[in-house]
C-alpha cells in the first residue's frame, strides 16, 4: 500500500511541476507534492529522499511567495 500511495504522490508532484508555467497556484501544488513526497520518503525508511523533497518544499513555498510579490500591481 505504501508502494501505491509513493507512486500516486510522485505523478502528482511532477504534474504540477509541469504546469507550474500556467499559474503560481501550480507552484504551490508542486510545495504540497512535495511535502508528500516528503512523508513517503521518511515512512518508507528512505529518510535521505525526505530531507531532499523537504527542502523542495521549502524552496517551492518560496517561489510562491516571490511569485506573489512581482504579481503585485505596480503603484500599490
Amino acid at each position: 500500500m505504501l508502494t501505491v500511495y509513493g507512486v500516486c504522490v510522485l505523478t502528482f508532484m511532477m504534474v504540477m511541476y509541469a504546469l507550474e508555467v500556467r499559474d503560481r497556484k501550480f507552484v504551490l501544488a508542486f510545495a504540497l507534492g512535495c511535502a508528500l513526497s516528503s512523508s513517503y520518503g521518511f515512512a518508507s525508511g528512505a529518510w535521505p529522499f525526505g530531507v531532499v523533497e523537504a527542502i523542495w518544499c521549502g524552496i517551492a513555498i518560496h517561489r510562491f511567495y516571490r511569485l506573489t510579490d512581482c504579481a503585485a500591481p505596480e503603484g500599490v
